[in-house]
């Protein structure tokens, strides 16, 4: 009998779909389809090994606390871990995170604790700040995604060599957002010891700090560091997450151009993406302009654009100044 023992057994081995309609002309652009995941994100992958970390580590005991400061996705997949481990969670997250993520959360029993998103991440009202705190108050394990080499771990076991067998190592580039840095600094790892030549191009928000830093080795200024409206890439801080040696490059996507592409992804390839898929589609095309014919160009889509209905309607595009200009019209 064809039986799981638990959920998470059918974790990964998500599909890689070609973006023929959305990228019509020139090289092959594919999209590794992170929504296929028992929790519905790429971050399905990384909540076992970072608990798996803490109980070997001797951080997480049964019938212990997990805390993790969030956009969301993460939260998910640890609890879902610890649903099945009998371990209490808690999810500190910023205020911007989708009402849908908050309900998904609560509905896998998770205390969420909403913080501040406009102050600087040392503040002690920050949502990473006030996961230490119950860290510290409560003795809970605190996995920290942005610090744990176990997340971008976790790609290097699973991301990577799924997309070097789906595309039978003919890939030539791997091109997707930079939220904490796992996804893409495991999957590159792997596939550069694979071939060297593989180039790695990461995708970042308007506002955030990873093309400067990758430009000129520091962060930028605090002037050209401010909020943006995509979801779960970009950062403020460096993570310990992100491997510089295996990225080559960084683009930058705007808010209006990653939710434009969430909708045209929608009525043109039939899937439905949040915003940070959509940046990492418009990365892949501006990445492939300039390529060959017979390159393969690999991205990743995080999650589904079910998981924030209350952003991706008219209006709150309308109130956000983003529905101007949206090539796709809701």
């Amino acid at each position: 009998m064809e039986i799981h023992d638990n959920i998470l057994e059918t974790l990964g081995n998500t599909p890689l779909v070609a973006l023929r309609r959305y990228i019509p002309a020139g090289p092959l652009v594919a999209a590794k389809v992170e929504s296929f995941n028992p929790g519905s994100s790429v971050k399905d992958r990384i909540g076992p090994a970072l608990i798996a970390a803490g109980e070997g580590e001797g951080k997480l005991k049964p019938g212990g606390t997990i805390v993790e400061p969030t956009s969301g996705n993460t939260g998910l997949g640890l609890a879902m871990v610890a649903a099945l481990k009998g371990y209490k969670m808690i999810c500190t997250a910023a205020d911007k995170i989708s009402k849908e993520k908050v309900a998904l959360l609560k509905a896998f029993g998770v205390e969420v604790i909403t913080c501040p998103t406009n102050v600087a991440a040392d503040d002690p009202r920050s949502y990473y700040k006030v996961a230490e705190r119950i860290r510290d108050e409560r003795g809970a394990y605190l996995p920290y995604q942005y610090y744990n080499q176990a997340n971008p771990q976790a790609h290097y076991e699973t991301t990577g060599p799924e997309i070097w067998r789906q595309t039978d190592g003919k890939i030539t580039h791997w091109v997707t957002g930079v939220g904490t840095g796992g996804t893409i600094s495991g999957t590159a790892k792997y596939l550069k010891e694979k071939n060297p030549g593989i180039k790695v191009i990461g995708v970042d928000t308007e506002g955030s700090i990873y093309r400067y830093y990758k430009e000129h080795g520091e962060l930028p200024p605090e002037d050209q560091i401010h909020q943006y409206l995509i979801d779960g890439i970009g950062e403020d801080f460096m993570p310990k997450t992100v491997w510089w040696d295996y990225i080559d490059d960084i683009v930058t996507v705007s808010d209006k151009e990653a939710y434009d592409a969430v909708f045209e992804l929608a009525r043109k390839e039939a899937i439905f993406v949040g915003s940070s898929g959509g940046a990492a589609a418009v990365g892949a095309k501006k990445v492939a302009a300039g390529l060959p014919d017979d390159a393969i160009v690999v991205t990743l889509f995080p999650d589904s654009g079910e998981r924030y209905l209350s952003k991706l309607n008219e209006e709150w595009l309308r109130e956000k100044g983003l529905i101007d200009g949206l090539q796709t019209q809701v």
